[in-house]
């Protein structure tokens, strides 16, 4: 009887000194919500800088309370939480939300409104909430500029001279906005926020902050979201090397994707006659829109060319769906984040096709839903 006490007591002692799961959360009040209900989106950042974000969750409120637990123990995660109203849903995603950055295990405290809230957990928090202050007449002015652009567009009275005129004038509250966002990271190249903030202000700026950022900043707590902008950063100058060298009369790069029955298949496989590089996915609404056409000409010059269908930016549920669905009758195979072929082929919409000649010349490229592809097969099978 003492041993098995004994090892009860031991259990339970190692059990206790096991690290419990850290709790995250979000909790306040907000006022000016119509409903009684919050909605949220999250994203997050591992140490890879590979992204994550959620899917779209609600939050109920009572008596314009809330709280909201985070299953996150390990990365700091950007919450965005939109007034939930009382008619289209659609609605609430096309206003500002309330938007706030929480690290593990800790409480973050929103009071106020959805238009002026503030946001308390620690000095991160304190830092952001007097960029924000220093930031108020700028952004002010662009939430100004927005609501006259969506009345006008309301009403129809929106015409080009009063767009240029708008968007002259938000753009250099933006800039403003982020000269501060500057003049904070060159002051303080050691903080989490200093990286937040590079990583808010576009491809430009943040090539020229990056550098400035200690290794203390780019290790710490917001590495993650460091490296994503970084990679970026590096996918975008890739992306416009590759344009500048996909162009007709060059070789065609090549590349090995799964098909849809996981087998390899390699572009240089199809050697010997014109293949089609049709970019797609199954949400590009102009690439479905393009279908009909692409079966008609797909059975009328099959016997001299392939259509060689690239699906980017699906699941590999979502992309076999859609060609089951479609009835899709061509090759197809699946891009993905470790051999990226949109980045070797500098991809900038959806659809583009690519016509691609038997020797392995790039012949063609075409970006859109464009007649003039159908046009230029016309012209190359007659």
């Amino acid at each position: 009887m003492k041993k098995n006490v004994c090892l009860l007591a031991a259990a339970l002692l190692a059990a206790a000194c096991q690290p419990s799961a850290q709790r995250t959360t979000i909790e306040g009040t907000l006022e000016g919500v119509e409903s009684d209900t919050l909605l949220m989106r999250s994203v997050s950042y591992d140490a890879q800088g590979r992204r994550d974000a959620s899917r779209l969750d609600t939050v109920p409120m009572q008596a314009g309370r809330f709280s909201i637990s985070l299953p996150n123990d390990s990365t700091p995660t950007e919450v965005y939480l939109y007034a939930k109203p009382k008619g289209n849903l659609a609605m609430s995603m096309t206003v500002r939300p309330v938007t706030t950055l929480v690290f593990p295990g800790q409480t973050v405290t929103l009071s106020g409104s959805m238009d002026d809230c503030l946001v308390e957990g620690g000095d991160f928090h304190r830092a952001m909430n007097e960029i924000k202050e220093q930031t108020k007449p700028y952004t002010d002015r662009m939430n100004a500029v927005t609501a006259t652009l969506n009345e006008r567009q309301k009403n129809g009275t929106l015409d080009e001279a009063t767009m240029d005129s708008l968007r002259g004038v938000y753009n250099e509250a933006l800039d403003q906005v982020f000269g501060v966002h500057e003049a904070y990271v060159r002051q303080h190249p050691d903080d989490d926020l200093s990286v937040y903030l590079v990583s808010s202000m576009g491809q430009g700026k943040a090539k020229e902050l990056m550098p400035l950022l200690t290794d203390r900043a780019k290790n710490g707590a917001l590495k993650g979201l460091g490296l994503a902008m970084q990679k970026a950063i590096e996918e975008t100058q890739a992306r416009e090397k590759a344009r500048a060298q996909v162009v007709e009369g060059a070789e065609a790069p090549d590349f090995t994707l799964k098909d849809l029955k996981g087998n390899d298949l390699a572009l240089s496989s199809l050697r010997g006659k014109y293949v089609v590089l049709d970019f797609w996915g199954s949400w590009c609404g102009w690439c479905i829109k393009g279908i009909p056409d692409m079966k008609k000409y797909y059975t009328k010059y099959k016997d001299r060319m392939e259509i060689l269908g690239i699906d980017c930016r699906d699941t590999e549920e979502a992309w076999k769906k859609a060609v089951e669905k479609h009835e899709l009758p061509w090759l197809h195979v699946r891009n993905t984040d470790e051999a990226d072929v949109t980045v070797k082929y500098g991809i900038q919409g959806y659809p583009t096709k690519i016509v691609i000649d038997p020797q392995g010349k790039i012949a063609k490229v075409v970006v859109g839903e464009d007649p003039a592809f159908y046009t230029y097969l016309d012209e190359l099978f007659k």
